[in-house]
């Protein structure tokens, strides 16, 4: 029993509770299925980010690049789109931008696996380079008028209907990304040869090459797998969203990582969960759109995700320090 009070994803769960409870009370109009299908809503992007950034901290490392990678797939898969008069094919959107996404992936990949640069600072340079890019040589206007292919997408229900005070609820095909990524990566992670390497290489890379692991070829799996996921979720926040804005998403690196931290990811590398993942995806999620609710100012949710990192990170450290004193 102390073992399971003493994990990150019971802790957050705990808060998700607390959280729900306080805001019922303030608004009781909180819990109902349509707040619950607009909170589903807005966290299939920072769902789809978080996992991907989950499986880089599994791996040892810390990729902060992937927002840049999503604007940078999503606006110019757009533009091709139109260019090449397929609007109405939102496959084509969905290919391209996982294969723009793919290609600067494994752009990290080359400078982390090959040239065994730092991660951080390999994935900050890249965010920089990859915007500047965008933004100098592909465009920077803003796409209000998107292909038909996308805004169909986003109009696109797993399903749809009334409450009885007349208020509308739907659950959109996005949805079914996210819970595309979740089964995958949980597959890659628990049930094969590839995710027990990624996972030893998060432990100690030195001593996962000491057993044979290819610890190069595991780097170009991840940056490339996170480059993917970051394509693919940048095509469903401009369907959803019905506009292409190339300055959108960068920025939210703050909020995917303090998710992943709360879930339980460890920074040091070897160790995070898929359900530790959704459930700092769902507080964040909760924070960024009830505090208003609680009259609580936006300009806070900074502050809020903030001393949340410090408690996500900060628990795992108490932890190990009383352990090792325990043990000592």
């Amino acid at each position: 029993m102390r073992s399971l009070f003493s994990r990150n994803e019971t802790l957050v769960a705990l808060i998700i509770v607390a959280f729900c409870v306080v805001t019922a009370i303030v608004e009781p109009r909180f819990l109902t299925i349509t707040t619950i299908t607009d909170l589903l809503r807005n966290g299939i992007v920072i769902g789809i980010f978080a996992i991907a950034a989950m499986l880089v901290l599994v791996s040892g490392g810390i990729d902060v690049s992937f927002t840049a990678i999503a604007a940078f797939s999503m606006y110019s898969a757009t533009k091709l789109m139109i260019a090449l008069g397929v609007g109405d094919q939102i496959i084509v959107a969905f290919l391209v931008a996982a294969a723009i996404g793919l290609t600067l992936g494994l752009i990290n990949a080359v400078f982390i696996g090959t040239l065994k640069l730092p991660t951080l600072i390999v994935t900050l340079g890249t965010l920089t380079a990859f915007r500047g890019f965008l933004l100098t040589f592909v465009g920077s206007q803003l796409i209000t008028n998107v292909p038909p292919g996308m805004r169909d997408f986003a109009r696109s229900m797993i399903f749809r209907g009334e409450t009885p005070g007349g208020s509308f609820v739907a659950v959109p095909t996005a949805t079914l990304f996210l819970v595309g990524a979740v089964v995958l990566t949980w597959f890659i992670l628990n049930r094969t040869v590839l995710g027990r390497s990624i996972v030893a290489m998060g432990g100690s890379r030195e001593s996962a090459a000491r057993v044979g692991i290819n610890v190069t070829a595991m780097q170009y799996f991840v940056y490339g797998y996170v480059g993917v996921l970051s394509g693919l979720a940048g095509i469903v926040h401009a369907s959803l969203a019905r506009v292409a804005n190339p300055f959108d998403l960068v920025g939210l690196e703050l909020q995917v990582i303090a998710a992943v931290v709360l879930g339980g990811a460890r920074l040091t590398g070897g160790h995070g969960t898929i359900t530790g993942t959704l459930l700092g995806v769902t507080l964040i999620v909760l924070i960024n759109n009830s505090l208003i609710m609680l009259g609580i100012p936006s300009t806070w949710q900074n502050v809020v995700i903030g001393f949340l990192i410090l408690l996500g990170t900060g628990m795992p450290a108490w932890q190990a320090r009383r352990r090792a004193a325990a043990s000592a």
